[in-house]
């Protein structure tokens, strides 16, 4: 469309030094068919011939060629490359300058400032829009409430936190698109006009302006020479006079055709809204549903009651799931994980493996940090029982290892301990368990009362065959000390060896060891007697042959000494044949003189005769 050829602006500017040597305002415009840019920009620096607002300027103004737009973010890219040109500039000191940029489609227009220099937008005489200063008398004129006649002499007016050259948070303001009218007055200026030439005197100036903007700029720089200001900065005003804007010849058809589009909009909208409120309702619905069952889940656990908290936690997921809210699929597992090792933990103990059950409720209260302790009161009282269960069993096993100890006394006083203990709980088990032990504890204190009767029995018996034991073994020992006494040493060993027996039976060690003392001895004996026994037979012996030989005396002689040993080992009834035996030598020996003194009795008889 030709939008330049239709609509009538018209541009003037002035700018000049002022007191200083070099001027370091720049302004410059370009009207392209479509679109237009008005650029005004004010250099920072101290050097006269510092060029930074005219790099800054060219540097827009190339970017707006390139790309020309109103698009917000096309104009940003405008100042982006103007501190860029100013940051990567190889001048000798380093480049700053404030800048308001204009663009125009000639239908509306977007402005951007960065510093202090001044747009004012008239509109029947009237300011429409003005830009703001990004400085810190600004700020604090805010806060103080200050006018901009005093803001112009403010000593913080050009303390900047926004300009060109900034290296670091560059946020120029960007306005929104503002619709021209016919008649329009856009004013651009540097701080030389505003410092010195108030708002009020521009406004009048400007409200009574011609179609011409020239004089009005011109009259704006007599009432700014007029006073004739001590170091007068450089100073640049543009105005532009916006006489005719475009009208778009398509704007019926494109009016209707919005409206077509419009409508159609407006009823995707309504079947987008209906299904997007079908869909709320549905997400509300579930949101309300997942919440009565997680609701549902907390009475249940407060009730103790895991397996329907377990059902009801399970369909509240299901909705948290479809729903996608995170933050209660998080919670609500968190509760379905503690439920679920309660329950395990509650078989566990419904079939007796308290010490599992035990492991696994301190492992449910572990899971219960992570539900809000829901569950801490219902987990304590388990373990409580379950303590006290074990403390039964405890009681138990410790009676059992007495019990085997054979220390019942000990082991009864853990058995009622038990008892009492699970009664003291309801626990029906253990206490039949404990009855039982109790049970088995007196049966085996009657079988030991029986067995210790019967001990004692056979042990009084036992007693009665020892002492008649002992009894006959003394009077053995009596008998042999008799016998040895008569020197009857073989009796003797025989009443000393049936002793010596009954006392080793008996264990009785002393006596069976006096008994053998006395056995050795009576053997000892019964030796000497036997050698004594065998001389005495040598000496019958040699007293056989003397008689046989006629030694009568002699013969008598021998059985003498063998008289005496017979009479010594106390054999009587041989020594008694000794002296039988003597006597008959005896007579034999008077048979024999006699005989003899016969003869020589007869002889001397015949020898008379003889003679």
């Amino acid at each position: 469309m030709l939008r330049k050829q239709n609509s009538t602006f018209a541009t003037s500017f002035i700018s000049e030094a002022g007191a200083k040597l070099e001027n370091n305002d720049y302004f410059a415009y370009v009207e392209l068919e479509q679109y237009a840019c008005y650029v005004i920009a004010d250099g920072l620096n101290d050097l006269q011939t510092s060029k930074g607002a005219r790099l800054a300027t060219q540097a827009v103004i190339l970017a707006f060629q390139s790309n020309p737009s109103m698009r917000k973010g096309a104009v940003s890219s405008y100042l982006k490359a103007a501190n860029k040109a100013l940051l990567d500039s190889d001048s000798k000191e380093h480049l700053k300058a404030s800048i308001t940029v204009v663009v125009s489609d000639y239908a509306k227009l977007r402005y951007a400032c960065a510093g202090n220099t001044r747009l004012r937008l008239y509109r029947s005489g009237a300011v429409r829009e003005q830009s703001q200063d990004m400085s810190l008398g600004r700020e604090m004129g805010k806060e103080e409430q200050l006018s901009e006649d005093v803001l112009a002499r403010h000593e913080e007016r050009n303390n900047l936190y926004t300009y060109l050259g900034q290296e670091k948070n560059f946020s120029p303001f960007i306005s929104k698109k503002i619709k021209l009218e016919n008649g329009d007055i856009t004013v651009l200026y540097t701080r030389g006009i505003w410092e010195n030439v108030d708002n009020g005197e521009l406004d009048d100036v400007f409200s009574e302006a011609s179609d011409s903007p020239q004089e009005c700029l011109d009259n704006i720089e007599e009432l700014l020479l007029a006073r004739q200001p001590k170091n007068l900065e450089n100073y640049t005003l543009a105005a532009v006079f916006i006489n005719k804007v475009f009208l778009d010849p398509n704007r019926k058809r494109e009016i209707k055709k919005i409206i077509m589009i419009s409508l159609m909009v407006v009823l995707v909208v309504i079947t987008i809204s209906v299904a997007v409120w079908l869909i709320y309702r549905q997400r509300q619905n579930r949101m309300e549903e997942m919440e009565r069952k997680y609701q549902n889940t907390l009475e249940y656990i407060e009730d103790s009651n895991y397996i329907r908290a377990d059902e009801e936690c399970a369909e509240a997921l299901k909705l948290a799931e479809k729903l996608r809210d995170k933050d209660k699929i998080e919670d609500i597992s968190n509760y379905q994980k503690l439920i679920e090792a309660v329950n395990k933990a509650d078989d566990i103990y419904a079939e007796g493996g308290y010490e599992e059950a035990q492991s696994s409720y301190q492992t449910a209260k572990e899971r219960s940090r992570y539900a809000d302790h829901k569950a801490d009161a219902y987990i304590d009282k388990k373990l409580e029982k379950i303590a006290d269960y074990l403390s039964v069993f405890d009681y138990i096993q410790l009676g059992d290892s007495l019990m085997l100890k054979n220390d019942y006394t000990k082991a009864e006083e853990k058995y009622l301990l038990a008892k009492s203990l699970a009664t003291s709980i309801h626990y029906e088990e253990g206490r039949s368990q404990a009855m039982d032990a109790l049970d088995r504890l007196y049966g085996e204190l009657a079988k030991e009362q029986e067995e210790e009767a019967k001990n004692q029995e056979e042990a009084a018996a036992r007693l009665q065959e020892t002492v008649t034991e002992e009894t006959g073994a003394a009077e053995l020992v009596a008998k042999g000390d008799e016998a040895f006494t008569e020197a009857d040493y073989e009796s003797a060993k025989v009443y000393y060896a049936m002793a010596l027996d009954k006392y080793q039976k008996l264990e009785d060690v002393a006596s069976a060891e006096q008994v053998n003392t006395k056995l050795k001895a009576c053997v000892s004996k019964s030796n000497e007697k036997d050698e004594q026994k065998a001389l005495a037979e040598e000496y019958i012996e040699t007293a056989k042959k003397l008689e046989e030989e006629g030694s009568l005396g002699e013969a008598k002689k021998q059985y003498m000494l063998a008289k005496e040993i017979y009479a010594g080992i106390q054999e009587e009834e041989k020594a008694s044949q000794m002296e039988n035996r003597m006597d008959m030598l005896e007579v034999d020996r008077e048979e024999e003189k006699e005989q003899k003194a016969d003869e020589r009795a007869e002889k001397t008889v015949s020898g008379n005769s003889v003679e």
